[in-house]
């Protein structure tokens, strides 16, 4: 049983990015990869096994630590290099975040396993397996705030399945996914050889009709606008306060020059996936782009700096294109008096005119701040590097370009934001016509993370049925089509532009407008499962008590 544990946490890595960018017919063990788990659980609840709960428990917290720990290694990565830590604090660090959210698997298997003892019946057990599964995602997303490579992104690649996004999120996709693996492990478990061959023969059906459709090409949307979105490549070891002779001139010098470079090669695709390049030839190319961007990075971009609104303003005029720039917003505390710092995007028109500035409000914890800062007071010791953002408090959406043809609406969501699928839906829902994701994704270097980040962000494209400027400070830097495909790209570690093509839609997908409805509901019937399971249990436990009683006396 624990062999199939860590068998399940192994096919489970390979439908997720590992070094580099996922191929595609990987995807295929997120069909399977739980059946070897729900083989343990379900087995350690069957027969007079001794507390079958706690081994169910164990079984799936094994297989979520290692899961977790495989999948995230680069956060030891970061924090060694980064972080500013003691030698093994970094390891720690990891081992804790795994023991930490290995508890969602714990918590899965602890409920199919009450469902199995209480109801002595398997087929409901599998059945209740991927509505505990969709709920305990939503759980990982509000709870820990860490809902990161949920199942179903396994599937971004996936034209026939991620078809469900704009209806249920991601969690549809994760519930299709469990749905299969239980009844591929149906085809095990049941007694009955008829009941064996339906289950077992649907489930293996399913799975080959889901990866098949991996073959599958959506629409391909033509775009209508032009971006240019600088990836300026910028160390994020460094002091990034340009205070060398001349230093600040010669970077924005570059930024200039790249804010120019409108005609050029891309790649049409992903890089490092061997995809064709392709060439933006002027003419006739526009005159100039509908949107420059910068994105967020180490630069010593501080919005009451003169020298930067200089800067911004008179790139924004050369190129007669409204900028979106990553940089630190700073506000004054009514309540203290003292100065507030926001990991922000400051969006400027094409005349230079600031017209507004979106702070970042999902904050990475360790990374921007530290949570519980005054209970977890030695933190601050572990992680010197830490910084110090407040929270921004606002969504909002910016019109730019003509104002004679009234315009376009833009959203734009910052690094670590991507990940959290009904806080970006909330652009949408206020009317953003495409989004903007600007990252630093430097920090990562050439680990999963990277990669792993972008197919997220994918995803939200999916659900939202948007066009995305992912704008990023080393890649990947890309423009991804409302079915999440990766029209263009740059080479990662450069420094260079990409000459963006995308559009606008104004639709709102079911998704937009609800948000995660499916993934309640799941977790809401998943506790009411729960509660019956646990109730019957119960109720078997007194009634055997009575019955014991009766016999001695």
């Amino acid at each position: 049983m624990w062999a199939a544990a860590g068998l399940s946490a192994g096919l489970l890595e390979l439908p997720f990015p590992l070094a580099g960018p996922l191929p595609p017919w990987r995807s295929v063990f997120a069909w399977f990869g739980l059946v070897p788990l729900l083989w343990a659980i379900i087995s350690a609840a069957q027969g007079g096994r001794p507390r079958p709960l706690r081994r169910a428990f164990l079984l799936a917290y094994l297989c979520g630590v290692l899961w977790y720990a495989g999948n995230c290694y680069w956060v030891r990565d970061v924090m060694l290099q980064y972080g500013d830590m003691p030698p093994l604090a970094p390891t720690l660090l990891l081992v804790g975040y795994s023991l930490v959210l290995g508890l969602y698997f714990g918590l899965f298997g602890v409920a199919v396993a009450l469902v199995q003892k209480a109801s002595g019946n398997t087929r409901l057990a599998l059945a209740a397996a991927p509505i505990f599964w969709a709920g305990l995602e939503l759980a990982a997303a509000r709870i820990t705030s860490v809902p990161w490579d949920q199942l179903g992104y396994s599937q971004v690649d996936n034209g026939l399945v991620n078809q469900l996004a704009p209806w249920t999120g991601v969690y549809g996709i994760s519930f299709v996914l469990a749905a299969v693996n239980a009844l591929i492990a149906g085809g095990i478990l049941l007694d009955r050889r008829a009941h064996k061959r339906i289950w077992g023969v649907a489930g293996v059906l399913l799975a080959l009709a889901g990866t098949a459709s991996i073959f599958l090409k959506p629409p391909r949307p033509a775009p209508t606008a032009t971006a240019v979105l600088i990836q300026p490549n910028l160390d994020v070891a460094g002091s990034g306060l340009w205070m060398g002779p001349g230093e600040w001139d010669r970077h924005i010098a570059g930024f200039s020059k790249l804010a120019a470079e409108q005609c050029k090669t891309y790649i049409a695709g992903i890089p490092q996936t061997g995809a064709p390049s392709g060439e933006i030839v002027c003419p006739p190319y526009p005159t100039h782009p509908d949107l420059i961007a910068w994105p967020e990075s180490p630069a010593p971009f501080f919005q009451d700096d003169a020298r930067f609104q200089k800067a911004v303003a008179e790139i924004a005029r050369a190129s007669d294109a409204p900028l979106v720039v990553g940089t630190i917003g700073m506000d004054i505390s009514p309540d203290s008096g003292g100065w507030r710092e926001y990991n922000s995007a400051l969006v400027v028109s094409a005349d230079g005119a600031p017209i507004g500035r979106y702070d970042k409000i999902h904050l990475v914890p360790f990374g921007e701040y530290v949570p519980f800062s005054r209970f977890l007071f030695f933190a601050r010791k572990l992680t010197g590097k830490v910084s110090r953002f407040d929270r921004g408090d606002q969504r909002k959406v910016f019109r730019l370009g003509s104002q004679k043809g009234g315009g376009h609406r833009y959203g734009v969501f910052i690094c670590y934001e991507a990940v959290f699928a009904d806080e970006v839906r909330q652009f949408a829902r206020l009317g953003a016509e495409v989004l903007v994701n600007i990252s630093d994704d430097g920090w990562y270097g050439d680990t999963s993370a990277p990669w792993q980040h972008l197919n997220m962000a994918r995803m939200r494209a999916i659900e939202n049925r948007r066009w995305i400027l992912r704008d990023t400070n080393n890649g990947v830097t890309a423009a991804i089509d409302p079915y999440g495909r990766v029209r263009q790209s740059i080479p990662r570690h450069a420094m260079d532009a990409l000459p963006a093509e995308y559009g606008f839609r104004d639709d709102i997908t079911y998704y937009t407008a609800h948000g995660d409805v499916f993934a309640w509901l799941c977790a809401i019937l998943g506790l009411g499962i729960v509660a019956w399971a646990a109730r019957k249990l119960l109720g078997q436990a007194v009634f055997a008590a009575k019955v014991q009683i009766k016999v001695r006396s």
